[in-house]
């Protein structure tokens, strides 16, 4: 049986940023982390961004950073038991603990009948994978047109590489865009030769020798190298529920990010928090959001307990467009559209009951902050008094 002060059950970015966290106060206190992978904490974003415009894959990885942590890799905790404060790992190895913290991120969603060879990506395994498919092949599939669907789909066709992206929303992102936004894209991408089928579904992938036939739900057959899937993910809570704890679209924490167990505690992906800025609990799935949950678990895991009132922002890199955005990204919001040159550079708010939600910056960068401030506000606003309020 292994006794550590701190253990962090995930071994990514939420684990890696807890670390830092606790060293910040503690410098001395045993730390173990266990995780799945055989991968020390990497970054994620450049799995479908940076490496797919020549920068090396060494650069993934997170600095090692000496602060004396045990590294458990390749393991799974299987079995959490609150009440003796144990874990129990997948090899049936006992660590015992005082603190917790579930930084177990999520599970990719899968197609339910079929499964052949798609790699639902995620993870550096996923990149090399298909990095070894994409310079032995030509022809791919990317299913999903969310957020890892139109990244991947532009990071392979900007690697010379012919796409088909199918999906059965009515356009990239539609859940996120405005309509006129959605159909630029679908244009954008289609000019830049990658074939979308969309509203479209899969009903079925089998293997051809060394091609996989998609064929989709209105019987269209598609040969591919490789059929890439991103179609989001689950928050992996099966061991919240295991040990008890309030579990609803993800572990619930309270403003210090102690789960319903005040020794466990739970960041990143598979927490569900209280935003002050927006009045609401949501869980978010965003670099920024692992990295500053993370640390701010790792501190008050230490005896420093400060509230997580920061609000997480996101960001995309789609061929030569991207953006950084914050707060509530929904279609089906209000939406005041502000272009400086429509669809490649401009800012879009979005609105309920004339209050500023969420605020996409296209092509528009630093100002996140401002952003940030206007939602903050939470006072009343129209397409005349936004008009002009953010710029670059």
């Amino acid at each position: 049986m292994k006794h550590h002060k701190y253990l962090i059950v995930g071994g990514g970015m939420t684990a890696d940023s807890a670390v830092h966290g606790i060293r910040k106060i503690d410098p001395d206190g045993a730390i173990a982390v266990i995780g799945e992978e055989l991968h020390r904490p990497y970054n994620r974003p450049p799995l479908s961004k940076a490496l797919w415009k020549d920068s090396p894959y060494d650069s993934i990885w997170r600095s090692e950073h000496g602060l004396n942590v045990a590294m458990h890799l390749g393991k799974k905790i299987v079995a959490l038991d609150p009440a003796k404060k144990t874990a129990t790992d997948n090899a049936g190895n006992i660590y015992t603990y005082e603190k917790l913290l579930l930084a177990t991120g999520g599970e990719v969603r899968r197609f339910p009948h079929f499964d052949s060879g798609i790699i639902y990506y995620r993870t550096a395994d996923d990149y090399l994978k298909l990095r070894e498919l994409s310079n032995q092949g030509s022809d791919f599939v990317v299913i999903g047109g969310g957020f890892i669907g139109s990244e991947i789909a532009a990071a392979l066709a900007m690697n010379d590489k012919r796409v088909t992206m199918i999906f059965p929303e009515h356009g990239i992102s539609s859940r996120i865009y405005p309509r006129p936004l959605v159909e630029f894209l679908n244009s954008y991408y289609r000019e830049k030769g990658v074939i979308v089928l969309a509203p479209e579904t899969v009903t079925s992938i089998r293997t051809d020798g060394t091609k996989k036939i998609v064929t989709t739900g209105s019987g269209t057959e598609i040969s591919a190298d490789g059929v890439v899937a991103g179609l989001g993910i689950l928050p992996n809570t099966e061991l919240a529920v295991q040990a008890g704890l309030a579990v609803d679209n993800g572990i619930v924490v309270d403003e210090f990010l102690r789960s319903s167990n005040p020794d466990i505690y739970a960041a990143g992906d598979v927490a569900n928090f209280y935003s002050p800025l927006l009045d609401k609990r949501m869980r978010v799935e965003h670099e920024d959001n692992a990295n500053m949950m993370g640390e701010a678990a790792g501190r008050n895991m230490a005896g420093s307990p400060e509230p997580y009132h920061h609000q997480p922002f996101f960001y995309s890199d789609l061929f030569d467009l991207g953006y950084e955005a914050v707060g509530e990204l929904d279609s089906s919001l209000d939406i005041v559209e502000d272009w400086v040159e429509p669809f490649r550079k401009g800012v879009i708010y979005y609105l309920r009951d004339g209050l500023v939600r969420g605020v996409l910056l296209w092509n528009t960068w630093g100002q996140v902050g401002a952003a940030t401030a206007l939602i903050a506000e939470k006072k009343p606003c129209t397409s005349e008094t936004l008009l002009g309020r953010i710029k670059d």
